[in-house]
């Protein structure tokens, strides 16, 4: 077992035992459904991270033969032109005009090759922006369930009003609540920065760094709750 990195088994052990310590202590919370999404997401990002470690071998072979298509066409132009220019068969217009012939497929060959060259970086930087997508998702929804918890209703210093929303845990239950909230966040966290591990794309690493940094102003929040909550 690595200590030097992330690894997403411990993240996905992690992750179910704080949905069933979710589930003990809320059974009929939302909080309880947003922790079982967590982990199916989980699931699929460790899949996901499979696919992405493990390389695009049609397309690495679709690379090598243009490039062999390529130095291909390079040795036979080369080859023509030397014995035409030897044989002295051709003038020089018809010489000019097979090197810029010769030229123009050069460069659409070249083209294709830096295409392709890149295209498997492309196709991996989707896939993982896709998952990174769904875990900001998640994110907020978290927000969202912590969002109408608050803590001054449950120290009962804050009078209800006929809209208000229906309020039935107490300080010590909140506390408990608003701490899930926190772990559900750090882990989310944490699953994104998988993704920093297996790619070097910059975009990629923007993106987890974008999550890395929400999930971290969510959970200062809820901290800010939870110490209005310690304080007697």
């Amino acid at each position: 077992m690595s200590y030097s990195k992330l690894s997403p088994e411990p993240i996905a052990s992690t992750l179910a035992l704080l949905g069933r310590r979710i589930g003990e202590r809320f059974p009929d919370s939302g909080l309880r459904g947003v922790a079982a999404e967590l982990a199916l997401v989980a699931a699929a990002n460790t899949v996901v991270l499979e696919q992405l470690r493990k390389p695009l071998w049609w397309l690495r072979s679709l690379t090598a033969l243009t490039i062999v298509a390529l130095v291909s066409l390079v040795l036979w132009a080369g080859l023509q032109l030397f014995a035409t220019a030897r044989g002295g068969e051709a003038s020089l217009a018809e010489m000019l005009q097979g090197i810029d012939a010769a030229t123009n497929l050069l460069i659409l060959l070249s083209i294709a090759v830096i295409f392709l060259v890149s295209l498997e970086a492309r196709l991996k930087r989707r896939t993982a922006l896709g998952m990174l997508h769904r875990l900001r998702s998640i994110a907020h929804v978290v927000d969202m369930h912590q969002l109408t918890k608050d803590p001054e209703h449950a120290r009962h210093e804050v009078a209800p009003t006929p809209s208000s929303p229906e309020r039935k845990l107490d300080a010590g239950q909140l506390a408990r609540y608003l701490d899930y909230c926190s772990e559900l966040l750090a882990l989310t966290s944490k699953l994104a920065a998988l993704h920093a591990q297996h790619l070097s794309d910059p975009v990629v690493l923007d993106a987890v760094n974008d999550i890395e940094t929400l999930t971290s102003d969510l959970s200062r929040k809820i901290w800010q709750k939870i110490t209005i909550l310690d304080v007697r």
